[in-house]
């Protein structure tokens, strides 16, 4: 079968097949086999904006890394970053369509950095095609594709990182090795912050996608809708059927180390989630402003979302801070009760490699899941956080703020943060809060074994999606 023919009968078949999970190419130079420090990995990096430039620094400045095709449904992204890869290692193929990369059995491994709702779908499609995977934070859209992304790695032998670079950081493996060592005492409190300033969108309405845009692809696996402008090439981040909001942007960074600083946490028991859209009004339908509580059994984990001017928590904006009974532990550094004075932790070694990406090479090199430093299975669970604290805030009905919530029970440390939000709108922000309301989410049980909600069809509908075939994530692993 000559290659035009195989390709154009892949492009009929996959259709039929990858959404089904049964389709797997095999005998690729990724199959398998160990690749030595002079072997040439050759990539295809997916998703040319944003985190897509840092990929194609990354990968292009490492020896024996050839980045052979530049993948993105927005040929307007192309021209940012084709002749870095150029001078690097030689022209790479421009194509819009990733099953075009997958097709091709020199390639070894995918870099995706593509709007959130690719990234599950584009992880399978890749593993199944016998390709490693680098793929960026959050692993997932919805926490039932990030099992399936995951499952499929590990069924077909696949080298998978996830984007939150923080697990190759030293400081915070130290910061987790000496809370785990009990020296600051029993680990109360394990907050997040993402304040990171946010404007307004404003509002775009319907129109003819660009030219040089593929639409139906950039759409891939979200319901069929309209094109505006406000969908590509970032403010996607802040619609529920691209997006996760800044929890599942910058967040989930925060949420990870949040979560890796809980010995052996993987899901909560309840999630409950508040906040709104506050300071203006527009086309975004992601909260600016959220607060989610997670009770992991003798710790509860606190997140915090800011997206209006704020002032620092403990000299924090985009942070972690462990409450422990001792005092508190950040990167590095560990307050003791009454005491200002910060004593410096040891940092702690992280697996091979230079940073995430350099770890993820030698990883695909030595084809150990264990020298990974951000595993898919990590990149899983801190991603399906964010989807528990969003459907929580969804499923959540609009209340007065001048009616006091009793909804965290005898939680003083949600209330005392709730307070401080109230604080941060209507002093900082001049946000005037009588006659003003916000959504209190509604509370979720999950059964963390089996990634499920106990008692809510709603919640338990919430937790996949409707697929636009052919870009359909499977009910299972084939």
């Amino acid at each position: 079968m000559s290659r035009k023919t195989r390709r154009t009968f892949l492009k009929h078949s996959l259709a039929a097949t990858w959404g089904l999970g049964a389709f797997t190419i095999s005998g690729t130079k990724s199959s398998g086999r160990v690749l030595g420090a002079n072997d040439t990995i050759r990539m295809a990096i997916a998703g040319l904006n944003g985190r897509g430039k840092t990929h194609v620094d990354e990968f292009t400045k490492m020896d024996n890394v050839k980045v052979t095709y530049l993948v993105d449904p927005d040929g307007r992204a192309f021209r940012a970053v084709a002749d870095k890869v150029k001078d690097a290692s030689g022209p790479a193929k421009q194509i819009k369509d990733i099953r075009e990369a997958l097709d091709d059995k020199e390639i070894d491994a995918i870099s995706i950095a593509t709007p959130n709702h690719w990234h599950a779908l584009m992880t399978i499609w890749a593993c199944q095609a016998g390709k490693d995977v680098y793929v960026e934070k959050p692993a997932s859209h919805n926490i039932h594709e990030g099992r399936i992304a995951l499952d499929t790695a590990r069924k077909h032998k696949r080298i998978v990182q996830h984007g939150t670079q923080s697990r190759s950081s030293a400081g915070w493996a130290g910061a987790v090795d000496f809370i785990k060592s009990g020296a600051a005492g029993k680990l109360l409190v394990s907050r997040a912050l993402c304040y990171k300033p946010r404007g307004t969108i404003n509002r775009q309405p319907p129109s003819t996608p660009p030219e040089q845009l593929d639409f139906n692809i950039w759409l891939g696996p979200a319901p069929e809708q309209a094109f505006h402008k406000n969908l590509v090439p970032y403010n996607w981040h802040w619609f529920w059927d691209t997006g996760n909001g800044d929890i599942g942007n910058q967040g989930v960074h925060q949420m990870d180390i949040a979560r890796w600083g809980i010995p052996g946490a993987t899901l909560p028991k309840s999630v409950l989630s508040l906040g709104g859209r506050f300071g203006y009004e527009d086309q975004g339908e992601t909260p600016n402003t959220q607060i989610t509580v997670m009770d992991f059994g003798d710790t509860q984990m606190i997140f915090e979302v800011r997206g209006l001017r704020t002032q620092p928590y403990h000299d924090e904006k985009i942070g972690n801070l462990f409450h422990c009974e001792n005092g508190i532990v950040t990167e590095g550094k560990f307050f003791p009760n009454g005491s200002d004075q910060a004593q410096p932790i040891a940092s702690a070694p992280r697996g091979p490699g230079k940073g995430n990406f350099g770890n993820f090479i030698a990883a695909v090199r030595s084809r150990e899941n264990s020298d990974l430093n951000a595993d898919i299975q990590e990149g899983h669970y801190s991603s399906a956080l964010c989807h528990l604290a969003n459907m929580s805030y969804r499923l959540g009905e609009e209340v007065p703020f001048s009616e006091k919530t009793k909804a965290f029970g005898d939680n003083k440390d949600a209330y005392e943060t709730l307070g401080r939000m109230e604080e941060h709108l209507s002093k900082t922000n001049s946000i005037a809060l009588d006659g003003l309301k916000y959504r209190l989410g509604r509370k979720l049980i999950v059964d963390g074994q089996t990634e499920s909600i106990q008692g809510d069809a709603d919640a338990t509908a919430m937790l996949t999606r409707k697929y636009r075939a052919p870009f359909t994530v499977p009910d299972r692993v084939a």
